[in-house]
């Protein structure tokens, strides 16, 4: 088959890859670079886990974890392994309630995950204040890693495996039949293909409604910072804030979820907002402050970055017209799943696999919804 893959973020380019090692024709169009420091895996916070009680949520984790361990090593792309914890507060009983009923259901999909008491979480991680933390989980199949290498490692690969890969090229996609319209645009930059796969990200719905077809997408903007920190200390989520933190190179990277706006998928805020950096620093001297009440964050740098929302907050994965496939909408948990997402399009693609639950047209493409934390424990 000859098969176009629009998007070289860290979903695209493992699609790519896999439908090149299976012997297809394939060419991948970027707008940008790979990888591509202004698009949403440039700037992910390249938090790996598994920790999902929803089945086909969980098997995709599970399967992204495998990946990722698998290519750790190659090209300069490593992953590295290290527990992420995530609690409730005290007097936060929604979120303590909720935590409770999900570990269990973890645990039934197979997930390595257990309840972790608040006193063994700051004997392991001294660095910790667990003062007020309530109820508490640790998962173990985790690790992190820097997201522009895996994107830029599996580029290398998907080219010894014969694909095309074409960057600074901006395209538009027709169907009846599945074509990429290049350059200015005319019928002579036209190219047929058996397949068409989009997986542009935030792009993907200007994309779609250039070809004539709505799909329910709403870009949001998330923020992080990373700063000076050298104690050891796991992948962290307070549910209650609603903010996360994990070791960086730099020290400490951490963001929190969500800005409950649609945002421009061309013009937006790159930096991050100074009330996020005051909240955030607030955030890490109180979270980090057990053994050094006088801890105050350095920060390095604050960026933000896009993501994309859902009505129900599942993807869009799939067939949505004859020919022509759909991979985005992860609501910040794209880049952490790639290997996995990557796979399921190649796969769908191929007529040998489908996630019905991320079904595309399951939708009309004009629901009307609301931005909501993607990260949320609700």
């Amino acid at each position: 088959m000859k098969i176009a893959v629009v998007g070289g973020g860290a979903v695209g380019i493992t699609a790519a890859h896999d439908l090149a090692v299976r012997g297809e024709d394939v060419v991948l169009f970027e707008k940008g670079e790979i990888p591509n420091e202004d698009a949403s895996t440039g700037r992910a916070a390249g938090v790996l886990y598994d920790a999902f009680a929803a089945p086909e949520d969980a098997k995709i984790g599970d399967r992204a974890i495998e990946r990722f361990r698998e290519f750790s090593g190659t090209n300069g792309f490593e992953f590295v392994k290290t527990p992420y914890v995530w609690f409730a507060r005290t007097g936060d009983e929604k979120r303590a309630a909720a935590l409770r009923e999900q570990v269990p259901k973890m645990q039934e999909q197979g997930r390595d995950v257990s309840f972790i008491e608040a006193d063994e979480l700051a004997e392991r991680y001294p660095a910790l204040n667990t003062e007020d933390v309530s109820v508490a989980a640790i998962a173990r199949n985790t690790g992190r890693t820097d997201p522009g290498s895996y994107a830029s490692a599996v580029a290398e690969e998907a080219k010894k495996a014969g694909a095309e890969i074409r960057t600074g090229d901006e395209v538009a996609v027709r169907i009846d039949p599945p074509r990429i319209v290049s350059g200015d645009g005319t019928e002579a930059d036209e190219q047929e293909f058996d397949a068409i796969v989009v997986a542009a990200g935030v792009h993907t719905k200007r994309l779609l409604a250039d070809a004539d077809i709505a799909v329910p997408l709403k870009p949001y903007r998330v923020q992080a910072l990373t700063c000076e920190f050298d104690a050891d200390v796991p992948m962290v989520y307070d549910a209650t804030e609603g903010y996360y933190l994990r070791p960086h190179p730099e020290g400490l990277l951490a963001g929190d979820g969500t800005e409950e706006v649609e945002s421009d998928p061309d013009e937006w805020k790159r930096e991050g907002d100074d009330e996020f950096v005051s909240a955030m620093e607030d955030r890490l001297a109180h979270r980090l402050g057990a053994n050094a009440p006088e801890f105050a964050p350095n920060v390095e740098r604050a960026w933000a970055g896009l993501c994309n929302a859902t009505p129900d907050y599942d993807p869009l994965l799939g067939e949505l017209r004859l020919g022509l496939y759909v991979a985005a909408g992860w609501q910040g948990h794209g880049f952490m799943r790639a290997p996995a997402l990557g796979e399921a399009i190649s796969k769908d693609v191929l007529g040998e696999a489908s996630v019905p639950e991320f079904d595309p047209t399951r939708f009309t493409g004009d629901e009307e919804f609301e931005i909501v934390e993607g990260m949320a424990v609700e």
